[in-house]
């Protein structure tokens, strides 16, 4: 009830109101039954703004932090992330992959639609980042088709520590549905999740043509927060 409210009353119009999306390829997307939904991942709006659009219900597996968060605040998140359909995972430990897995294929078991962002993380600078083989492993235990999908301009519109986004249109692409059954019962395989993997990025690329980098974006991220502290430090000892 909670999420159609949102999408038809709620939030939809503003969205549709701010944004403009112009959309291409949202036939691809299956009128019923199972299917992933993959695209990549670029602004905290991306959550809001492909339900919006679709004509089904979709749900994300979105990263558990916006599910503990303290005070008043962290509740009301918690609680509009989870009555919107929105799935928490935790990403830390050993078993974060796989907790993922099994809800994204409890998803899929009941014939509905999973969205996914492969690179595991938002995009910090509007590059497109190598995607995380669980969206094969998935889609290949599950035997669903893989609808590419591309986000153009939310980066833009909220980069990373904008809390509210600037008015703008988006572009929405779907591509094609990528079918991945002559690969079934390999998803143990690591070199089969690889070219999965990447054959589902590359149809995202297509989609989005932004800057690829073969590097996992957590890792990157990571690099860059590191060289920033350094640089802190130097120009303290400079100063």
């Amino acid at each position: 009830m909670f999420y159609h409210l949102l999408k038809y009353v709620l939030l939809g119009p503003l969205l549709r109101l701010v944004f403009r999306p112009r959309i291409e390829g949202l036939d691809h997307v299956p009128e019923s039954g199972a299917a992933i939904v993959a695209g990549n991942h670029l602004s905290f709006s991306d959550h809001f703004l492909m339900p919006a659009i679709l004509k089904r219900r979709i749900t994300f597996l979105a990263k558990a932090e916006y599910f503990t968060g303290p005070g008043v605040k962290g509740r009301l998140t918690a609680f509009f992330f989870r009555n919107a359909g929105q799935i928490p995972v935790d990403r830390s430990g050993k078993e974060a992959g796989q907790a993922a897995i099994r809800e994204g294929l409890g998803v899929l078991d009941r014939g509905e639609l999973l969205g996914i962002y492969p690179e595991g993380t938002r995009s910090h600078d509007g590059r497109l980042y190598k995607g995380k083989v669980g969206v094969a492993v998935m889609a290949l235990r599950a035997g669903v088709p893989v609808v590419p999908c591309a986000m153009i301009g939310t980066f833009e519109a909220q980069p990373p520590g904008r809390k509210l986004p600037r008015a703008r249109r988006i572009d929405i692409r779907f591509g094609a549905p990528l079918d991945f059954s002559r690969y079934a019962g390999m998803e143990n395989e690591k070199a089969i999740l690889r070219a999965v993997t990447d054959e589902i990025m590359y149809a995202i690329l297509s989609l989005s043509e932004q800057e690829y980098v073969d590097e996992y974006a957590a890792v990157v991220k990571e690099a860059a927060a590191a060289e920033r502290k350094e640089q802190g430090h130097r120009r303290a000892r400079l100063g």
